[in-house]
């Protein structure tokens, strides 16, 4: 931390300041949170446990889920906390650690959509080299590059705000520690800094919205030649996966790619890419998809005949 740096804790003022409402929020978002762990935990669980889901499809849903519960894990448990206390206080490290941990999942998850979008085009696009081209080699390789991809993309956004010098003001009008909010609590020339934010996350979120365009053009071109049926089953996959894309690459654009600003806007907006997505995953990807469903039943099958022994 720069030698400058007289500022050891972030005040967050959150979504208000009146303890009732604080109260409401805390029970709200508990709940939530709540649905969020049990339903892509639930996912993550019968993914493993089943023998019938193993294409790489459900392979990249599993990291997905998982992804999701660490994602929101980051920044909604202490809005939980603050909410029902009363006192919504972070530590500059602690602060600094949560924008690492909120990019470095955040990242990961952006790559493992793109991977999923190109998942879906070998299947409906290649379907005889499918297996070939998607074996379980290259899927741990590409699920791999995702993880690692996430890492560096948190690495650089930490790098830049570690070195920056705080010094005062010390209230974050928001409810977890971000680049941009932060940025505005540093006592030095951001500007140079907030290029870069602005690039690094930018160019991820650009490349990684064109690389998915351009899968579901070629996916949409390639379904002309397919039978009713065939068109049926892949037009259902893809619609899933670009709903979860939709609602996280949208809200997630409105916040990084634009000028080092921040909007009263960001707030509400952040709860959507941070609570909404990971909350709607089960029930758009896999509550609806019929082998995960007679994958659930069978597998909460087993469970009650265990019990019962």
């Amino acid at each position: 931390m720069a030698a400058t740096s007289n500022v050891t804790e972030i005040i967050f003022l959150g979504f208000s300041q009146n303890r009732d409402v604080q109260k409401l929020i805390s029970v709200v978002f508990l709940l939530m949170y709540t649905a969020i762990v049990l339903g892509n935990g639930l996912i993550v669980v019968t993914i493993m446990a089943s023998r019938g889901l193993t294409s790489p499809m459900y392979f990249f849903l599993g990291y997905l889920s998982f992804v999701e519960i660490c994602y929101c894990s980051v920044t909604v448990p202490r809005l939980i906390l603050d909410s029902f206390l009363g006192r919504k206080v972070i530590s500059l490290k602690g602060c600094i650690t949560q924008i690492f941990f909120l990019h470095f999942f955040g990242g990961t998850e952006i790559f493992l959509l793109t991977v999923m979008a190109y998942d879906r085009y070998v299947a409906i696009c290649k379907p005889l080299r499918y297996t070939v081209i998607m074996s379980p080699r290259a899927c741990s390789l590409l699920v791999g590059v995702a993880w690692g991809g996430g890492l560096l993309h948190s690495a650089g956004q930490t790098f830049l705000i570690f070195q920056l010098p705080f010094c005062g003001p010390q209230v974050l009008d928001h409810y977890f520690c971000d680049v941009h909010p932060v940025l505005k609590l540093a006592c030095s020339d951001t500007f140079l800094i907030g290029i870069l934010v602005i690039t690094n996350g930018g160019s991820i979120s650009v490349a990684s919205f064109t690389g998915l365009l351009a899968s579901y053009v070629v996916i949409l071109q390639s379904l002309r030649t397919q039978t009713s049926e065939g068109r049926r089953k892949a037009l259902s996959t893809c619609t899933a996966h670009v709903a979860v894309v939709a609602l996280f690459f949208i809200p997630c654009s409105f916040v990084y790619m634009r000028p080092c600003v921040t909007l009263p806007a960001d707030k509400v907006v952040a709860v959507f890419y941070t609570v909404v997505t990971p909350l709607l995953n089960p029930v758009i990807y896999s509550f609806r998809n019929a082998e995960v469903k007679n994958a659930m039943r069978r597998l909460m099958g087993r469970k009650v005949i265990w019990d019962k022994k």
